[in-house]
């Protein structure tokens, strides 16, 4: 697979509109300020992830259903959570929780988490992506990969996580050439570890690979023991300013 140094994927452009993924936050109850702060106005996001226990849990929960209601109803896609396990999981469970997701919380989309990049696999996964848009009626699904896969996913969902990890490798890392078939709206970058005073680097860094949704993060994973993802960034308001139509309230 070939790829582009950050300087020569200049050409993506630097006027490029960027929004946020948000990757899912911990339970409402457990972080209610960060639920709270994606419904502020000026807040330019692409969609939220509700994870509940590693999916759907076992009943629905009042809490959740409020928070993706608050969501939706300020025009924000809601997507569920399935962990693909790399495609060791059978897709008869994915499905299942699945269907709980729609019949519970009325999600407009997932994100396929630990989703393979092999050649080899994705055919498998073309056909659970198919069932899964067969069951919301259309929806958006977004392949969680956290690295460049086969080109050949690119047609299979409506975005891809082509990178998900932290700031001391994403300010060293390269882009697939491949990429530059495809426009901005189809990538995504989770970025975890970013301190404040590399923000500006890390936009360059996501308009120069032609990503155009992203999360980035102060927090770490603590050497694989933490989710970064569960709680707000030190300087959301900061980035929110920087990228969207103003800053939070």
């Amino acid at each position: 697979m070939s790829y582009l140094t950050r300087t020569a994927t200049g050409a993506a452009g630097t006027d490029l509109r960027i929004g946020f993924g948000v990757p899912g936050y911990a339970h409402p109850l457990v972080a209610p300020a960060e639920w709270g702060a994606l419904t502020r106005r000026g807040t330019p996001l692409h969609w939220v992830v509700l994870n509940v226990a590693g999916g759907p849990g076992d009943r629905p929960d009042p809490h959740c259903l409020e928070a993706a209601g608050r969501l939706r109803n300020a025009g924000t896609r809601v997507l569920g959570y399935l962990d693909v396990t790399y495609g060791a999981r059978p897709s008869g469970e994915l499905l299942s929780d699945a269907r709980r997701y729609l019949d519970w919380y009325r999600v407009d989309g997932f994100l396929l988490d630990r989703c393979p990049t092999e050649r080899t696999a994705l055919p498998e996964v073309r056909r659970t992506i198919s069932t899964l848009r067969g069951i919301l009626g259309g929806g958006h699904v977004v392949l969680g990969h956290g690295t460049h896969p086969y080109p050949g996913y690119a047609e299979t969902a409506d975005q891809l996580v082509t990178f998900s990890g932290p700031w001391s490798d994403y300010r060293w890392s390269q882009v697939a050439e491949w990429t530059a078939e495809y426009p901005p709206e189809r990538f995504c970058h989770f970025v975890h570890g970013m301190p404040r005073g590399h923000l500006d680097e890390a936009l360059r860094i996501a308009r120069w690979q032609g990503a155009s949704t992203i999360y980035f993060t102060d927090r770490t994973d603590r050497g694989g023991t933490a989710d970064p993802w569960e709680s707000l960034p030190g300087y959301w308001d900061e980035i929110v300013s920087r990228i969207g139509t103003g800053v939070s309230e």
